[in-house]
């Protein structure tokens, strides 16, 4: 099974852009993932997870990666845990090169 789990701090509001992200992510992974599940947290807290046959990942965590991720960097980190062959098209490009 291939599971993204978000936790978010519910003492700052960060509800909605949890909830963006797991919208976001079931729209490019729909056929990769088994779920997406939103868990209430406090203390500033927004942690970004993937659980696949390897196990657990974290992907993304504010306190330790510099606040909130880009949507094309979360996604590239993903997809690099539970669909490494799958393009992100734009996503996937180089920032500044062109084709």
């Amino acid at each position: 099974m291939k599971i993204v789990q978000i936790t978010y701090c519910t003492q700052c509001n960060w509800l909605l852009r949890a909830n963006w992200y797991a919208a976001e992510l079931l729209q490019t992974f729909a056929d990769e993932v088994d779920g997406v599940t939103l868990s209430p947290g406090k203390g500033g807290i927004f942690r970004i997870d993937v659980t696949n046959d390897d196990g657990y990942h974290g992907v993304w965590n504010r306190k330790r990666d510099g606040g909130f991720p880009e949507i094309t960097e979360l996604k590239r980190r993903v997809r690099d845990l539970i669909a490494p062959d799958k393009s992100l098209g734009h996503a996937d490009r180089v920032a500044g090169k062109t084709e």
